[in-house]
């Protein structure tokens, strides 16, 4: 066991930017746990988790990775890092080896996110037509996203979204580090971005110790942030 505290790198997920961990970030810094939130690509999960690794090998010492939603899947990934010490899953995906965003969501009933998605595209370098990326539709953004946060908040976080590479949901993990490194769940029991029955399934057959909290939007970090700092530092508690 190390004796070092572990940083803490905080993934945020799609539609989303770093922000959101801002009340998670100021619980953490106040216990003294050293952190940092850097910016998740949104391009594809071979590349966006191949990004968060080299963000947690390039830090001193151990590292919890915490992810958001999409950023979970992420973390499954990126967790194979050798200094990463713990996952922490927050109204997250969490995927097994070879499976993919799609894989798993379709084998539960689709939440109303799926239905309120607004495609774009962006150029690509060798492509005619560019490649696909989706936003959630701004009416849709506050009961999709939000639902447990003041409207004057979800009008500016549905105007600054982040989109997301369509390709992301077809892309397989290439590694499980649960498997190999403790795991935490928070699930967001009224989610209405991810199926809360995704979140759980995920976090029992990753075998993780899981909070669920009550009445929680998929935006649970902006909306329970103390909350959901307890549960990152017991991560940091138990493997630091």
């Amino acid at each position: 066991m190390s004796t070092q505290i572990p940083t803490v790198v905080l993934v945020h997920g799609a539609f989303a930017d770093a922000a959101g961990w801002s009340g998670v970030i100021a619980e953490l810094q106040s216990h003294g746990i050293p952190v940092i939130a850097p910016p998740n690509p949104l391009r594809g999960l071979a590349s966006d988790s191949a990004y968060v690794a080299s963000v947690a090998a390039q830090i001193d010492g151990p590292v919890v990775l915490v992810g958001h939603s999409y950023g979970g899947a992420l973390i499954t990934v990126a967790g194979a890092t050798e200094n990463v010490v713990g996952l922490v899953y927050v109204a997250a995906y969490v995927l097994e080896e070879g499976e993919s965003l799609g894989e798993l969501q379709g084998r539960f009933p689709l939440s109303p996110l799926v239905s309120n998605l607004k495609q774009w595209t962006y150029p690509v370098a060798g492509g005619d037509e560019g490649a696909a990326e989706v936003t959630i539709t701004a009416d849709a953004f506050a009961s999709v996203f939000a639902a447990d946060l003041p409207a004057e908040v979800t009008t500016v976080l549905a105007a600054a979204q982040r989109p997301l590479a369509v390709a992301a949901f077809e892309e397989t993990a290439s590694a499980a580090a649960w498997k190999t490194k403790p795991s935490w769940a928070v699930i967001a029991d009224a989610d209405n971005a991810i199926n809360p029955e995704v979140e759980r399934f995920g976090a029992k057959r990753a075998g993780a110790t899981v909070v669920e909290i009550e009445g929680a939007s998929h935006a649970v970090a902006l909306s329970r942030p103390k909350e959901v700092a307890d549960v990152i530092r017991a991560a940091v508690r138990a493997t630091g």
